[in-house]
């Protein structure tokens, strides 16, 4: 994996974001996400582009590998943390909770292989969901107090700083997973 070159002090967050979306490692989006400013939760509304930051963790690319579109904010108790695209260009929501995410961490190499992700973009359709299954709050995450999206049901905490007004890097809090996965969210117009 690649690492971006120290950047001279006058880049801009946005500059340091996409040389950091080339390939970066943990300590490094760490040290990114750390100097970042919190973001309220009322910012988080609306609907947002997703795109992983790859930082070597399991979970890098798997998202992506299914058709993973973003998230969707409607307010602080509807929030729809997996948006995916569909094959005619819309989009649906699905239940994370149906999805085995323990699996993916455990045997990321059997999830990527083309028969069961040939498989696993099939059955997103069965796991579809119109109602929300996330939460948003104001948690400390690192020290900082940030907007947090909080899944219903699992140990899943994703939470956010603010790159410019519209960019987020998220990093997600799992409790099966020692270290953060990064992802960054661009809002929708």
């Amino acid at each position: 994996m690649s690492h971006p070159a120290a950047l001279p002090a006058d880049v801009t967050p946005v500059e340091q974001l996409r040389a950091l979306e080339t390939g970066t490692s943990t300590d490094e989006a760490l040290a990114f996400f750390d100097a970042r400013p919190p973001v309220p939760v009322t910012e988080m509304f609306g609907s947002w582009r997703g795109r992983g930051l790859h930082t070597g963790h399991p979970l890098d690319g798997l998202l992506e590998l299914f058709g993973w579109h973003g998230k969707r904010f409607e307010g602080p108790e509807d929030v729809h943390p997996l948006v995916f695209d569909g094959p005619d260009g819309s989009v649906f929501s699905i239940n994370p909770s149906l999805i085995p995410l323990g699996f993916a961490v455990r045997h990321p190499k059997a999830v990527r292989h083309p028969i069961v992700s040939g498989l696993c973009r099939l059955f997103r359709f069965a796991v579809r969901t119109k109602k929300p299954r996330a939460r948003l709050r104001m948690t400390e995450y690192r020290g900082v107090v940030s907007a947090t999206m909080i899944y219903d049901a699992l140990p899943i905490n994703d939470v956010f700083r603010k790159v410019d007004d519209g960019i987020v890097l998220g990093a997600m809090d799992f409790r099966l997973i020692r270290e953060p996965f990064f992802f960054v969210l661009r809002r929708e117009a």
